[in-house]
This record gives C-alpha cells, structure tokens and sequence, in this order.
C-alpha cells in the first residue's frame, strides 16, 4: 500500500539533537517536494478503503502512455519509416508514428529525425531539471570519452550505467558501429522516456533511491542476466545520482545491486564509480568506507557551475591537469598541491588548500580560523557556539551546516526485490 509513482515508498523521521523527533513517516523516495508528489503516510496509519481506492488510481493516472515492450514496437515502425516522416513531439516528448501527427499538430515537432539522433537521446529529450526531484545533468561528450577509455584500459567489458545515460548511449552507439568494440552496457534510469530509444536488454525503468524495479521480476531479472553473463569479462558500475539526494537511500540499493554481482559467486567486491559532490565524503565514507575519493571533475553541458569553458568552473579540467603524486601514488588536480605536515594531497574541490595548525587539517584557501568558533570558515561568517553540540546530531566539535547527518534521515525502504 505504500507505493507512490516512484514506487515503494521510503521511512523517514526527524532528528534533533541526536535524537528522534515527532512520528515516522512514509514519503516518496525520489521527490522531495511535495508539490511534485503528495504522497504522505504515518507508519502507524491505517488507511481507509476509500484512501487506498484513491491513491491507486492515482498511480495508475501517472503511468506512461505507453509499455517497454510498446514502446519497442513503436520504434521499430519509426526506423522503418523514410527521412521525411520521421517526427518527434517536443511537447510530449515522444516519437510520432504518422497516424498520431494530426493529435499533435498544435505542439512543437522535430522533423527529419535522423539514425545518428535516435542513437543519442539525450540529445532528443529535454533534461529533467527539477533540483528536488530528478537533477537530472547530463555528463558532457569530453567526460564520457574520457570515462569510457579509462573502463576500457582497466579491462572491463561491461558497464552497468545506473543514472548515467549519456555513457550508455556512447557505449550502445560504438558497439552498433564498430564491429571489435567489445563493451557493452545497461542503463538503469528512473527517466522512462529513455525506453523509446532502447530494447529491453539495454534499459531498465529503475529507481536508484528505493531499489525499484518498475515492470516487476523480468525487468529485475534482465539487470540479474546482465551481471551473471559470461563470467569471465569484468563488470563495473558507474552511477551518477541526482544531486542532494539521500546517500542513505543510495548506499542501500547500490548495496544491493552489488549483492545481485556476488551472486555470480566471485571474490572481492563489485567495482564501482560514483559522481557525487565532494562535500558528501565523509557520509559516502560512512556507508562506503573502502571507497576514496579521486581528483577527477565531471563536465555536465547543462550545469552552469560543472561545465568546461568560461561560464563553468574556474578551475581546469582533470583530463587536462593532471599531475602524479609520488608520496600519494595517485594522479591528482594539478593545483593540489602535498601537503607535508598531512602527508596528503588534501584539496577536494581542485585548488591548493592550506593547512590550519589549530584545527591540524588543511582548509579551504578562502578561509580563516575563527578563535570563537575554534575552527576554520569564512572571513565573514557568523559565529556560533558550539559548546552545546551539534543542533542535528547532538555531538560537539561541528555546527548544523556542517553536520554529517541529514535533518531527515530515510530509515529503510518500504520494499524491495
């Protein structure tokens, strides 16, 4: 009963001082504003007929028009069909087969679609820009070449894309090309517009933050073949998950999905690459603690700050400052600079940090120590006192904005496979 269009619905509480606050509650996994989904639950609450009447038409009300499987069928007509009669509806974000042209002719439409589009979606489709909700940035061209020869040089041959399509698409669209391009990928994406472009054996309608398989048992199961077939070639995972969303919830399925790779019964742990915000370490570090951070910056096209050129970031792109630490043994951003006294190249976002003797870690070069605050931060900030902890977690040494924990923390998922 507690599923939402995002699925299974998430457990959440407030947390005040270390301490639970007020009564759990169920939300939806992937939004976080309630304005683009009201679902809302106590976990304590029983719901009346009439409720739960009304929430699965709800649901049933915001499925796609279309099936995978329909949607395959329908791209399979659309390839067929001459130049001139090839049509995307902008409005709708959908391909047009002739007879649906006139229940679309007040809407923009794309004419001419060609194969070299159709094998670049993303190209296609609108970005999913709602910061609550999707996030969705798309890895620039530079980024995702530069991914694909790094996975190629380490050996893998199969790339499980969780949120990462335009990877997927650069990897499907050399294979359907280049006759000894061995790689081969699936998407797992929440974006079920995606499905028009790909077969069932190279999309999964997936929601990363609650472990959701949409379509049940044989869209979970074409992700479980993908990870089993030929056991000999190498299998890594490269997610990028939306910004801001909960690690909790994605340490618990990226957990999972490793699980689904063990059961191949091979050593180790399934190899993984995630694109997060650098100030997310120490909470990846908490749930992944094997895990390192690496110096690399990804270039998204339609993300004013994490984008290549003169509107993006100010500092220059890994691939093209790159430098190896002898002491670290690892390649780093060109401006992070050794730190003697840590013994660590220690800049996190590119540029050379510098090291504060009180609070005995390298900061930020743009901040100050602070003898009030007994730690380092802006030259301008407001001070506050932390003698009685942590507003969030009720622990000393730390403020609320700089606190680990989450004001809402997502307790578990509501179900999974």
């Amino acid at each position: 009963n507690g599923v939402c269009p995002a699925g299974p619905a998430l457990l959440f509480v407030k947390v005040s001082h270390g301490r639970e606050e007020g009564r759990r509650f169920y939300a939806c996994s992937a939004c976080r504003d309630r304005k683009d989904c009201n679902f809302f639950q106590w976990e304590d609450e029983k719901l009346s007929e009439a409720r739960l009447a009304a929430r699965e038409e709800y649901n049933r009300n915001h499925q796609p028009p279309f099936t995978h499987r329909q949607n395959v069928e329908r791209y399979e007509n659309f390839v067929l069909l001459p130049l001139s009669k090839r049509r995307f509806c902008q409005e709708c974000q959908q391909l047009l087969l002739p007879a649906e042209w006139g229940k679309h002719s007040s809407h923009q439409i794309l004419c001419d679609i060609s194969t070299a589009q159709l094998r670049s979606p993303s190209q296609l489709l609108y970005p999913l820009e709602n910061k609550k909700t999707n996030a969705q940035y798309l890895f620039a061209n530079r980024s995702c070449q530069f991914l694909l020869d790094l996975i190629i040089s380490l050996g893998f041959r199969r790339v499980l894309c969780v949120g990462t399509p335009r990877l997927h698409e650069m990897i499907q669209s050399k294979a359907s090309q280049e006759e000894d391009f061995r790689v081969r990928s699936l998407l797992l994406d929440i974006d079920f517009r995606y499905s028009q472009f790909y077969t069932e054996d190279a999309f999964c309608h997936y929601n990363m933050f609650n472990h959701y398989f949409f379509g049940g048992e044989a869209v979970h199961e074409t992700c479980r073949k993908f990870l089993h077939q030929d056991k000999d070639e190498r299998v890594i995972m490269v997610t990028d998950p939306p910004f801001g969303g909960l690690v909790e919830a994605l340490a618990s399925s990226f957990k999972k999905l490793m699980a689904m790779w063990k059961e191949t019964e091979k050593e180790g742990i399934c190899p993984c690459s995630g694109y997060f915000q650098y100030f997310f370490e120490s909470r990846i570090l908490e749930f992944f603690p094997s895990f390192s951070m690496m110096d690399y910056q990804v270039d998204y096209d339609n993300h004013a700050l994490y984008k290549h050129g003169k509107t993006g970031r100010r500092q220059s792109p890994v691939q093209e400052g790159y430098r190896f630490c002898a002491i670290c043994q690892r390649y780093v951003s060109s401006g992070n600079q050794h730190c003697e006294i840590c013994n660590s190249c220690t800049s996190k976002d590119g540029r050379q940090w510098k090291h504060c003797s009180l609070c005995k870690k390298c900061v930020k070069p743009s901040w100050f120590h602070c003898n009030k605050c007994n730690c380092c931060a802006l030259q301008n900030h407001t001070c506050e006192k932390t003698d009685a902890g942590c507003f969030v977690c009720g622990k000393e040494g730390h403020k609320r904005s700089t606190c680990p924990s989450l004001s809402l923390r997502a307790l578990h998922s509501f179900y999974c496979f």
